[in-house]
């Protein structure tokens, strides 16, 4: 299992309090540059607590949107969240229950870093979605685009020297243009572009920035639910010792994401 048995995630609201409310307005700038030409049937694959769902429904008005998901408390609190049109059920990425060109757009926010064999993923997304359709996806860029994460990690190598092999800088190798690029070719995608959507973040104080890691959600929450207390203490501290805080005690972070969009090729001689 290695360094994956820290990637809980289980608790909707937890989520949304470490970093669904980052992800929000992402979401939302990930919209605003997609040229999708609306539709009636759109799916969201990983939907997660359902922000994108939600963000594809006021957008595009669709007659249906599907968010899709493997977890089934996810699922449950984007079901209790999201109004109609949007809809949920619990579901593998690498199976989608949809029957082929049946969407006429496929979206996925946050969730190809996570997923045992993304260019499987990506293919069944391309399977799904209707001649011309497009394919779109959002990643975080763990490499560097998370600095509030890059500076936990930092803290808790130097408390635990064990912790520098989890860091999430070095787990995720699809959170870059080259390879995202790559998956959508290689499932046989056109048209295809990757940007960067940078947002900001700002944490109240320092219990906005830290409590949230106490809530087992995600690789770094995870890992600090493993610490016995005297360790999670020193943990704390030396975050607290080496984040950067403003005057006022707030404390704000640049965070970046990738997208990556491309279309399904059309039939022949469908112009």
């Amino acid at each position: 299992m290695g360094e994956q048995r820290f990637d809980v995630w289980a608790d909707g609201a937890a989520y949304e309090r470490y970093m669904g409310r980052w992800s929000r307005p992402v979401a939302d700038r990930f919209l605003s540059r997609l040229d999708a030409g609306g539709g009636p049937r759109w799916l969201d694959v990983g939907c997660g607590t359902g922000a994108l769902t939600a963000a594809v429904a006021v957008r595009y008005r669709p007659r249906v949107v599907l968010g899709l998901d493997r977890s089934p408390a996810f699922v449950a609190s984007a079901r209790a969240s999201t109004p109609a049109p949007a809809c949920f059920a619990v579901a593998d990425a690498l199976a989608l229950p949809v029957r082929d060109g049946g969407c006429d757009g496929v979206v996925s926010g946050l969730a190809l870093n996570f997923l045992p064999e993304p260019a499987a993923a990506v293919a069944e997304a391309a399977r799904v979605v209707r001649p011309g359709g497009p394919v779109a996806a959002y990643v975080w860029d763990y490499s560097g685009g998370l600095p509030f994460l890059r500076h936990f990690w930092d803290a808790a190598a130097t408390v635990d020297p064990a912790a520098a092999a989890l860091h999430e800088s070095r787990r995720f190798p699809v959170c870059h243009p080259d390879p995202l690029r790559g998956l959508w070719t290689g499932a046989g995608l056109r048209d295809v572009s990757v940007t960067a959507i940078e947002v900001p973040v700002v944490f109240a104080g320092f219990a906005d920035l830290w409590e949230p890691f106490l809530a087992g959600q995600g690789p770094a929450p995870g890992y600090v639910a493993t610490l016995n207390p005297l360790v999670r203490d020193r943990l704390r501290d030396e975050l607290s010792r080496t984040v950067p805080t403003r005057p006022d005690g707030s404390i704000a972070f640049t965070v970046r994401a990738w997208a990556v969009n491309g279309r399904r090729p059309a039939r022949a001689g469908s112009g």
